[in-house]
């Protein structure tokens, strides 16, 4: 059987039907990434394969310091064929990682390229792929064409302009490009050297001054309705964990006025004002019909030197082991209990919070959408075979495969779009190797109907996305 052949990961007859007749044709809705509006915009080409392939790559980056390479051929000042160089010396080192797997779908998908990378294959791999990138249709607009990518929704922080946002739908790209609403910074009471200025960016793109809590509610919510115009119908969150301490209008004006007159919050204070925050978020996304999503469980930074000198998602994050089950619980009941509960997409980190967070997730349905609060695809470091498929098996055991929204890249590449077909050869041989053995229907349609509705039908459905 040769390498990442036609039935990669498929093992049994009904996964490899489903795959090549029904998977395989699907359209993608990759409803949360990183991908810049920017880029987009200007229809970005990329000059050679590091540029396209290494730059802003952590999950590259970590392996490649692994493996004992000098940070100046990760990070640093070296060339780009020398980083290319360093990281196909690294491959061959892979086996197992799903790095790997990647590696050559993506040269495979991309460049039509079906050698092993490595240092005796490097060369010729970098002159095909750099000729590749040369060809008219290999920017931006045609990588979304080629893979019939339907809707993007990259992360957008509300104090920048959405400028790049109505250049796109300006463009006549086919593509929905569409801004999704992270309010990262907004928390940040216990930092006010990094508050404030975020403070006045978003004074200028609200046109409004921000001196009190209720100046900061109201600028966010302009922006949210900014958003909504713009076409955004998610909201993301990147937490270690939910806040879990209730606060009052009158607390929560004192901490933010004393962060505003540059005194930081305490502990306790900055959890409650987060607390307080994510209802009156969660009671905005409730209003219009948005999706919120809570990314949930990461150590960031940790490795606070390197962090340091080369910034934040650069490679120096891990799996957390907080405790996340009462904390969530009482943020969705604070919602729900005002009847205030938005849809949502809740992301687990740690897997050995699966079933915590797939039965948390039962909790909260109400009948009023299929499928209303989700429990997420495998996220960061479980976007691989095994973390999809606990995933999967968590959220079958305790819930509702059907409804579930499926796959995204969460990625900051343009060469990820694979990843959504990885997912679903993950998807087709568990579903039809349980068919095979008799642990499903032998009923193919009913089957296949299971794996449209989870491949792209879902999220279309669930986010609201014409497309």
């Amino acid at each position: 059987m040769s390498y990442l052949d036609e039935n990669f990961l498929l093992h049994s007859p009904t996964a490899r039907r489903l795959f090549h007749e029904v998977a395989r044709e699907q359209p993608i809705i990759d409803y949360h990434c990183h991908l810049s509006p920017r880029e987009i915009a200007s229809n970005h080409r990329w000059g050679n394969l590091a540029e396209i392939w290494l730059g802003g790559d952590h999950y590259k980056w970590r392996l490649m310091r692994a493996n004992g390479v000098d940070e100046d051929m990760i990070t640093g000042e070296s060339s780009p064929r020398e980083k290319f160089q360093a990281w196909a010396e690294t491959v061959p080192f892979t086996l197992r990682n799903p790095i790997h797997h990647w590696t050559h779908l993506e040269l495979q998908r991309y460049f039509g390229i079906d050698l092993l990378l490595g240092p005796d294959t490097a060369d010729e791999i970098w002159e095909r792929a750099n000729e590749k990138l040369s060809e008219p249709d290999f920017c931006v607009h045609g990588i979304l064409k080629k893979f019939d990518v339907r809707m993007v929704g990259t992360t957008d922080d509300p104090a920048d302009p959405l400028d790049d946002h109505l250049a796109i739908a300006r463009s006549g790209l086919t593509t929905r490009v569409l801004p999704t609403f992270r309010p990262d910074k907004a928390f940040m009471v216990d930092h006010p050297e990094l508050l404030a200025p975020w403070l006045t960016k978003l004074e200028a793109v609200t046109d409004t001054a921000i001196t009190h809590l209720s100046d900061l509610l109201a600028a966010l919510q302009i922006r949210h309705d900014d958003f909504h115009t713009a076409g955004g119908r998610l909201s993301d969150h990147g937490l270690e964990r939910m806040p879990a301490l209730a606060c009052t209008d009158a607390e929560a004006a004192m901490i933010f006025d004393k962060a505003r007159a540059g005194e930081a919050a305490t502990a306790e204070e900055r959890e409650k004002f987060s607390f307080y925050l994510m209802v009156f978020l969660g009671q905005l996304d409730a209003a219009k019909g948005w999706t919120k999503q809570l990314h949930l469980g990461a150590y960031r930074s940790v490795n606070t030197r390197m962090a340091a000198a080369i910034g934040p998602d650069s490679g120096f994050d891990n799996i957390g082991d907080t405790r996340q089950g009462a904390a969530l619980i009482g943020y969705l009941d604070a919602l729900a209990k005002d009847e205030a509960l938005p849809k949502m997409v809740i992301y687990n980190l740690n897997p050995c919070d699966n079933y915590l967070l797939s039965t948390i997730v039962g909790s909260f349905q109400d009948g009023t959408f299929p499928g209303k609060i989700q429990f997420g695809s495998g996220w960061w470091f479980l976007d691989q075979k095994n973390g999809m498929e606990l995933q999967l098996d968590a959220l079958s055991a305790t819930g509702l495969l059907s409804r579930f929204v499926g796959m995204l890249t969460d990625s900051r590449s343009f060469l990820s779009f694979p990843r959504h077909e990885y997912f679903r050869r993950i998807l087709c041989n568990l579903i039809g190797s349980e068919a095979d053995r008799g642990e499903l229907p032998d009923d193919f349609e009913l089957l296949a109907a299971l794996i449209r509705a989870v491949s792209f039908e879902n999220a279309r459905q669930h986010f609201g996305f014409d497309v």
